[in-house]
């Protein structure tokens, strides 16, 4: 049975889908939620879904190796970065090379970059006139959205569109293809 930790920073929609995805699968399963905000949404929908979900602060994170324990204890096949705010640091990517992926919500390397997730790409997308857009999941790196794409989807973007129409249909984007990505590098690990 292969293992997957997500990290996420927010409402976790992206780790629901992932986590029910996985669910009864004989394959692959979703051990593990861990996020750096106490507050996040995502903790009350692994609760709820009976997964592990834990916080941490930046000392931990960064300065520590308290996560990387976490993750060393726990062996998981993939890390999976669903809306996960903070650059991941180089000693647990050092730890689990080419087991570290995010999802970003533009075509990279369009729209990446520090400061470049959620509302803000959306805006961006649309005050420059932009025609489309869509989901990038790529590798993590030591770069913010800088590491090997592994999919992308696209998506038309109106003139009419507003950022949320935007952000609506890069969330149809995220659900239907994120857990069809990450079951597919599992197989292939």
């Amino acid at each position: 049975m292969k293992r997957i930790v997500i990290f996420a920073s927010g409402s976790g929609t992206n780790a629901e889908n992932l986590i029910k995805f996985f669910h009864n699968r004989e394959n692959a399963s979703v051990i593990q939620v861990l996020t750096n905000n106490p507050h996040a949404k995502v903790l009350d929908r692994a609760k709820k879904l009976k997964v592990s979900a834990l916080s941490f602060n930046k000392i931990a994170f960064t300065e520590t190796n308290d996560v990387l324990d976490i993750l060393t204890s726990t062996q998981p096949d993939l890390i999976v970065l669903a809306g996960f705010l903070w650059k991941f640091p180089e000693h647990i990517l050092n730890e689990f090379p080419n087991k570290v992926i995010n999802i970003h919500p533009a075509l990279l390397p369009k729209y990446g970059g520090k400061g470049m997730y959620g509302m803000n790409v959306h805006k961006a997308i649309v005050a420059n006139n932009e025609k489309e857009s869509g989901i990038t999941i790529h590798y993590v790196n030591e770069h913010y959205d800088e590491g090997a794409i592994i999919f992308q989807a696209k998506c038309e973007v109106s003139s009419k569109d507003s950022p949320e129409d935007v952000a609506a249909k890069i969330h149809e984007l995220e659900m239907e293809h994120f857990p069809k990505v990450v079951e597919k590098l599992l197989n292939e690990k």
